[in-house]
């Protein structure tokens, strides 16, 4: 199977703060299922530099904790991604939970204090939109009854 999976959950370091989200057990899970696996990072792609000040939705467009409006760059970041995913003939996506890019099902809220609201990121609403199954890190593991 080829699945698109965030970049920061296989190690990459393009997390907000420079590092990674490195997940041991869905990098092994994907190495002993076979998946053909093509990392993404939305906000790197859109643009945005690592390490970052970390951005949140808020009313549907993303700022940064300073306040600059960075909408744009997760809306260039979630087509890009998306390209890969449709170019790859990918109709699964793996992708960070609460992120503003990637989250799914439930984000931070915009207030910038670790409170979650339901929603998804940027790019997940969008594969989503474009019929690909959105996994997060937390329950990768239901890939096995598809």
């Amino acid at each position: 199977m080829k699945v698109v999976v965030s970049g920061c959950l296989l190690g990459y370091n393009c997390k907000y703060n420079g590092l990674n989200n490195y997940a041991d057990e869905l990098c092994n899970f994907l190495d002993k299922n076979n998946f053909e696996v093509f990392p993404i990072c939305p906000e790197v792609m859109g643009g945005l530099p690592t390490p970052r000040i970390p951005s949140e939705i808020i009313d549907g467009k993303v700022f940064m904790e300073n306040g600059k409006d960075v909408t744009n760059n997760y809306i260039k970041g979630a087509n890009e991604a998306l390209e890969i995913a449709l170019v790859n003939g990918c109709n699964v996506a793996i992708l960070k939970s609460k992120s503003p890019s990637c989250g799914y099902g439930e984000i931070y809220d915009g207030s910038f204090s670790h409170k979650l609201k339901k929603g998804n990121g940027i790019a997940c609403q969008l594969f989503l939109e474009n019929n690909i199954r959105v996994y997060t890190e937390k329950d990768f593991k239901n890939l096995k009854d598809n």
